[in-house]
């Protein structure tokens, strides 16, 4: 029965299985000759699917070169020993589920063995029968032209090369290009798009009434110099980076430090880093020569990955799913390539095999996850200066008070230090000795239940209450205690067998004290007082220390986690040894206030005699006092005198101040941020990896750092060492490189008219849409990293002189600088069958702005939008319900108070899990993958929610508030001014009549309705103005907000 399988399949086993030992025919007993022998066979079976067009699972069988390196999955021959060799297996079908060829005639076995032979001979090939490879000829890897602009017969329109292209391709087509957009358009259009904020109306007008030649460069050129333009273009950047603000996963825990990495992004792009430099320090600034802290903190470009700190995960697994992922973005963002298609298998269509996506691989395989501490914002150092200083001043003050007194109580301190030292020694000879209570009884104040066990424990039960107070009463007959013993034991009645009652088995104990009386009553009871403490184990996260349970605060306490199910104890040092000898009672009350059941749930408690080390005196100090004077250093010595200090007034007090002082130290202005760092120890080796498979590498197929074959090489700066991020960064930026000025330049582009020269932005393989004016695409290129393409004049006299190399602002105002860029974006009925999606641009595009500048811009109309620039992320209003999404209620939404509340879009707090539905809503990517294009969308919910969400309502609120306010003849002013604000023209009379009406009928509602127009205005009230007429305001700014016009670029 003859086996066929696809040729995939064939090479998927070609790659992974081990030569089968079977019957295979004998080599032929003769001299090969390639040309003659071997050439035709594989001719007729081997090169339709392995040849110069097509190399199924990257194997080439047409060279020499590529029979030798195999295929994706491992190599075909091994020369010299055919019966090793895959290639002869399968073609020798010993395997009946591998027959190659997969369709057809099989090889005769005459001729399996001419292979055999010609391998077994060396494989010779001779230099004129070796294949040539051929050069991809796909536009996308082809060098940058350079050519000048075309000749058009129309010569009336154009303001720089960029028309000219435009025009060529409109004349082409018998297309005429759009009237330049009215002023009014042109500012609003200038704003959003290059700062994503509205014109006030005062510049509206003035730029409106300023005929000077230069006026619309002037006003490109400030707003490229606005901090704000950093924040609009910083946020296109962010979505490439898939920047959030958590983790990503189950867990999904906050990134509190990922606001430092936006903050240089936004820093960056407002000094207009050159691209080059912006592209080098992202990938790969740690590897810089003294690099700096921001040139390592660029670097967090690549930990924007998710991160899995879910229990029992392989934290090797996830590893390799952020290279992954660093490998993908980087091949979407700077190459436009779909290179993860390439993960598993080479790509089915673009030029990239899987061997060489594992060469792009190597080079994040040695990038580690750091972290680093660096400076906080400018403005948060510089405020810290004099604050230290201030702080320096008054700790000089108090510690000069102190050391006088100090001084002052030398005799004290030296007959002090000879009684302890008398009492170590002496505490040294006497041995712990335990007294247990006589006449035992234990209660609280809730509904547990005791149980006395053999061993002298007592063990809880009944009802488990969020706080409790446990009380132990016991007599003692005559006694000299110097410290009491609190053991928790485990015990399998206890949830995890305890020692406390919470499902996990920890507790929290708060308070504890004790006291002793010679009545059951403790009519005269007398309380004792704890000079320290130490235990076996302390929860370290806070930390809960068993010094905090004497130190007076519920707030604090003694925890376990995570040593549950096990013994411990906690030791508590009296001040002074009691002694009796006569019976007295003591009483024992054990606070646990922490809530959430965190309880005792078995104890046994012990009073003892002796000194415990490290409860009478902190440990350290011990150590101290049983030195000779003469053998302590200055710092001893210290420590000495300040813990005699904390004991003794006067200086206690003293010590007290400055201690106090010294706790309200302002914290140093540094976060830790989480980067990249070279691996410089045991650097990882990286094999191609089976179906992606990070458990799966195959051993035979090593892969250096490396690019494809299609664009031009890189190597290691240094050739002893494997080439690094350094490297490839730098290859991205080199001039000889066409993609990453091609696809910068189309982001850029994209961003300015709605859709890309090329419209697949995350696509300039074969699959992907071929540029619409690809001579425009590499003019604008080669002038971006300096070139100086043929035609490139100056577009004005102004900043940002076009053909700088590798500025983002220079590219920018080359484009908006254009007639192209300048046309109306009005529709045109003509264009309608011929030019329905506008390749050829014989307008300008209608944009829905994103989701965050929909918000913005209804902050700012209402007059409550923060211009505060970076900074943390910042919690505005949530819909009820979004937080608790959360695991376990690992997170709290604590929304934002004064102008934090109305920070721009670009810095709300983005938790992958659960994001702000505004956001989301408004088509805002999810983050968990790069987005290079962000898709619109347009559905009844987003009028909802700009209609009824309470961030939308609050904005209608202080709009109207606005309005109100503001000084105005009479409602057509007034109604004016509110359209004015929106969108930034002049009204016309058919909508002053309609908004008109509009108010009129809301007038006549509210005033019948009062309850709901106070409901309406809540606190949010114009002075001096009833409650019906702020409604009836309300509800015409809430319809202005929500007008297409308003949150749409003409």
């Amino acid at each position: 029965m003859q086996i066929r399988v696809s040729t995939l399949m064939f090479l998927v086993i070609l790659g992974i299985m081990a030569p089968v030992r079977g019957e295979l025919p004998a080599p032929a007993d003769k001299k090969i000759d390639y040309t003659k022998d071997v050439k035709p066979i594989l001719k007729q079976h081997c090169l339709s699917c392995h040849g110069d067009l097509k190399h199924e699972s990257g194997l080439r069988l047409d060279s020499r070169e590529g029979l030798l390196r195999g295929g994706d999955l491992g190599k075909a021959v091994v020369v010299g020993k055919s019966a090793e060799s895959r290639l002869i297996h399968y073609v020798a079908a010993t395997d009946p589920k591998s027959v190659m060829p997969p369709e057809g005639d099989h090889l005769p076995a005459v001729a399996v063995g001419i292979l055999r032979a010609w391998i077994d001979q060396g494989c010779v090939w001779p230099q004129e029968e070796n294949g040539v490879v051929a050069k991809n000829t796909h536009w996308a890897y082809q060098p940058l032209r350079n050519g000048p602009p075309p000749t058009t017969k129309r010569v009336d329109w154009g303001l720089n090369p960029i028309d000219q292209f435009v025009l060529a391709k409109l004349e082409q087509r018998g297309i005429a290009p759009s009237l330049a957009a009215d002023r009014y358009t042109l500012i609003r259009r200038l704003y959003l798009d290059l700062l994503g904020l509205l014109p006030p109306v005062p510049e509206v007008d003035a730029f409106v009434q300023d005929n000077r030649p230069t006026a619309y460069e002037e006003l490109v050129d400030r707003l490229l110099d606005s901090p704000h333009f950093g924040e609009r273009w910083g946020r296109h950047w962010l979505d490439m980076a898939r920047y959030a603000d958590s983790d990503g996963y189950e867990k999904d825990n906050p990134r509190p430090d990922a606001y430092r990495w936006r903050d240089w992004v936004i820093n960056a792009i407002n000094a207009d880093v050159p691209f080059d430099q912006f592209t080098i320090e992202q990938l790969a600034g740690d590897l810089l020569p003294n690099a700096t802290s921001d040139q390592r903190l660029a670097t967090a470009f690549h930990r924007q990955t998710l991160t899995n700190t879910e229990g029992g995960t392989d934290q090797e697994q996830f590893r390799n799913e952020a290279c992954f992922d660093r490998t993908e973005t980087t091949g979407a963002v700077w190459l436009g390539l779909t290179v993860g298609c390439a993960r598993c298998h080479s790509h089915k269509y673009d030029a990239i095999t899987q061997r060489e996506y594992y060469q792009l691989f190597a080079v994040f395989n040695n990038g580690d996850e750091q972290s680093i501490v660096i400076p906080k914002t400018p403005a948060e150092v510089a405020a810290y200066g004099p604050v230290k200083a201030a702080h320096d001043a008054q700790i000089a003050a108090a510690l000069a008070d102190l050391q006088a007194e100090q001084s002052r109580q030398t005799p004290a301190f030296m007959a002090w230090e000879e009684k302890v030292r008398k009492e170590q020694m002496v505490a040294a000879a006497s041995p712990i000795k335990p007294y247990l209570f006589e006449e035992l009884r234990v209660t609280s104040d809730s509904e547990a239940t005791f149980q006395q066990q053999k061993d002298g424990s007592t063990l809880v039960g009944g009802g488990n209450p969020d706080r409790v107070i446990y009380t132990i009463t016991g007599r003692l007959s005559a006694f000299e205690i110097n410290s009491l013993r609190l053991d928790v034991l485990p015990d399998p009645s206890l949830p995890a067998n305890g020692p406390g009652r919470v499902a996990h088995g920890n507790f929290v104990l708060s308070e504890m004290t004790a006291e002793v009386s010679t009545s059951a009553e403790f009519t005269d009871a007398r309380r004792f007082e704890f000079s320290g403490a130490k235990a076996d184990f302390e929860q370290g996260d806070k930390p809960w220390a068993a010094k905090d349970v004497i130190d007076g605060n519920n707030e604090t306490g003694w925890a376990i986690a995570p040593h549950f199910g096990k013994p411990h104890w906690a030791v508590f040092g009296l001040k002074e040894p009691f002694k009796s000898n006569d019976p007295v009672y003591v009483r024992v009350r054990l606070s646990q206030q922490y809530g959430t059941q965190h309880t005792i749930g078995r104890f046994k408690i012990t009073l003892q005699s002796g000194i415990e080390p490290g409860t009478s005196l902190p440990e350290n100090i011990t150590k101290i006092v049983v030195l000779a004077p003469d053998q302590r250093n200055d710092m001893q010595r210290e420590q000495l005198l300040t813990y005699f200090s904390s004991l003794h007034s006067p200086t206690k007090e003293l010590q007290a101040k400055l201690d106090d002082i010294k706790k309200k130290e302002p914290p140093k202005p540094e976060i830790s941020v989480r980067v990249i760092g070279q691996r410089t120890q045991n650097p990882r080796k990286t094999f191609v990896l089976k179906r992606g498979e990070f458990l799966e590498p195959l051993k035979d197929l090593e892969v250096q750092p490396a690019a494809m074959e299609t664009l031009p090489a890189f190597k290691a700066r240094e050739s002893s060492q494997m080439a690094d991020r350094l490297d490839l960064a730098r290859w991205l930026v080199s001039t000889d490189n066409p993609l990453p000025p091609r696809v910068t330049v189309n982001h850029v582009w994209r961003q300015l008219f709605g859709a890309g020269i090329v419209r697949t932005p995350n696509d300039f393989g074969v699959r992907g849409d071929p540029p619409t004016h690809p001579e425009l695409l590499d003019w604008l290129a080669a002038e971006f990293i300096g070139l100086k393409p043929a035609g490139s004049i100056s577009a004005g006299t102004g900043k940002y002189a076009p053909g700088t190399p590798w500025s983002r602002k220079s590219l920018i105002k080359r484009i908006v600088m254009s007639a192209t860029y300048r046309q109306s974006s009005q529709h045109r009925e003509e264009l309608r069958d011929v030019d329905p999606q506008n390749q050829w641009l014989a307008r300008q595009n209608r944009l829905r702005v994103e989701g965050e500048i929909v918000r913005d811009i209804s902050l700012e109309v209402a007059g409550l939008l923060s211009t505060k620039i970076g900074g943390p992320s910042v919690f505005p209003p949530l819909p009820p319900g979004i937080a608790e999404l959360s695991y376990a209620g690992n997170f709290r939404w604590e929304p934002s108070k004064g102008e934090d509340r109305y920070r721009r879009g670009m810095y709300t707090f983005f938790k992958r899990t659960a994001p702000h539905p505004n956001l989301t809503m408004f088509d805002c990517p999810d983050a968990n993958l790069t987005c290079v294009e962000r898709r619109t969308s347009n559905t009844p919910l987003q009028a909802l929610t700009s209609l009824n969400n309470e961030t939308f309502s609050e904005t209608s609120r202080a709009f109207a508030r606005r309005l109100l306010t503001t000084a105005a003849s009479d409602d057509r002013t007034r109604l004016s001014n509110a359209i004015r604000l929106s969108v930034a023209r002049p009204p016309r009379d058919s909508e002053l009549t309609a908004l008109a009406e509009l108010l009129k009928s809301a007038r006549e509602w509210y005033r019948t309705h009062p309850d709901q127009a106070r409901q309406l205005v809540a606190a949010d009230a114009a002075p001096a103005v009833s409650a019906d007429e702020n409604a009836a305001w309300i509800a015409t700014a809430r319809i202005l907000i929500n007008l297409d016009e308003f949150i749409t670029r003409e």
